[in-house]
């Protein structure tokens, strides 16, 4: 799939399939067009991918992405490609061409096994959700239609892994929990807890790459963001990022934790239709930047602490805060997510604080 109109049939097919989901956000055509630009990606500097479309009867019935992450198969000593993007009817003939197609475009990449979905890697959008359908997704979450996981099953893949999303309605456990884990915190010695500065957020993102690619090095999906990638996500998001959503833990000029939460814009982004313009002028962005402060809901997309600072109260206080800057003082509920199934500490710590579990979404691998 190379031209511009195949591009633009691969992006506007979920209108057909979610053309009757109320819960499903359209995503703005604009952004998707930038996500999948080979030229404008920081993903292809160092991977590669290619997009599929299967037609029915002369009408589009299903796409795909397979992606190649050098990357990842070189810090894993692994042989995996990816698919992602997936959108199909409800057609074994069709989701079977598609995974065919896929796995073809990895096996002469030399890959002997296909995990999903993943667009590009664990760093974007991933997971099946496969519980929690009538929930709308938040920002940079999957949704799909419950007959995908019946396609992609009946295609032979098998679950590798779980991961949870996790629903804040009631600060108040949460922070009477948090004050009194937090008292740790206070007895360890010179660690910081500061707001992320806002104003030079391209300095901050640097330091919540370093944190990143240390404290989430040893979890399962793992793969490093490059600088480009981490730049690239920075310019996406800052429009975005509000006071009171990010905290930063320092030793000193040590940068060793980290919280980002954003709001919820996709209840913003269901009323625009994928569209930011109307009639050429800019109604949708208008609606966007001046609804942002007013949105009740968001989701803490990033909790993270280097190892050796583990067990020091720090992932309670940088939680604590988010959920006081939030949470108490905006009326805000909202999201965590997301946490690997076997994660038990974190999966405990949010159990502890009154968090629900309310959505699962699953990556799926098969072998060639």
């Amino acid at each position: 799939m190379t031209s511009r109109r195949e591009r633009d049939a691969f992006i506007k097919f979920q209108w057909q399939i979610y053309v009757n989901d109320p819960a499903w956000v359209p995503p703005l055509i604009i952004e998707r067009k930038g996500f999948l630009d080979r030229k404008r990606h920081p993903f292809y500097r160092h991977g590669d991918a290619a997009l599929f479309l299967a037609r029915r009867n002369g009408k589009v019935a299903g796409r795909i992405m397979a992606s190649d992450d050098p990357n990842y198969n070189s810090l894993h000593e692994t042989n995996v490609g990816c698919f992602g993007l997936f959108e199909c009817t409800d057609d074994h003939e069709v989701a079977a061409a598609l995974f065919h197609a896929a796995a073809n475009w990895l096996r002469n990449k030399g890959r002997t096994e296909m995990m999903g979905p993943i667009d590009y890697s664990t760093n974007y959008v991933c997971g099946l959700l496969i519980d929690g359908f009538r929930f709308p997704p938040t920002i940079l979450t999957a949704h799909n239609p419950p007959y995908y996981r019946g396609l992609i099953e009946n295609c032979g893949f098998a679950k590798a892994k779980d991961w949870y999303a996790w629903w804040f309605a009631d600060p108040s456990k949460a922070v009477a929990q948090l004050r009194r884990l937090a008292t740790r915190f206070q007895r360890h010695g010179p660690v910081t807890i500061r707001p992320a500065n806002l104003k030079n957020i391209r300095d901050e993102s640097r330091r919540l790459r370093e944190i990143y690619n240390q404290a989430w090095a040893k979890n399962w999906g793992f793969v490093p963001f490059t600088e480009p990638e981490i730049q690239f996500m920075t310019k996406e998001l800052k429009p975005l990022v509000m006071p009171g959503f990010g905290w930063i833990a320092e030793n000193g000029n040590e940068p060793v934790g980290f919280a980002l939460g954003l709001p919820d814009i996709n209840v913003v982004l269901r009323d625009l239709d994928g569209r930011l313009t109307r009639f050429g002028l800019p109604i949708g962005l208008t609606k966007l930047l001046l609804y942002k402060k007013h949105v009740r809901k968001g989701r803490l997309i990033a909790l993270g602490v280097v190892e050796k600072y583990r067990r020091a109260g720090i992932a309670e206080v940088l939680v604590l805060r988010v959920i006081e800057e939030t949470m108490v003082k905006r009326g805000i509920t909202g999201e965590l997510s997301m946490t690997l199934e076997d994660n038990y500490m974190i999966n405990r710590f949010l159990e502890a604080i009154g968090a629900e579990r309310y959505k699962t979404y699953r990556i799926y691998t098969r072998s060639f």
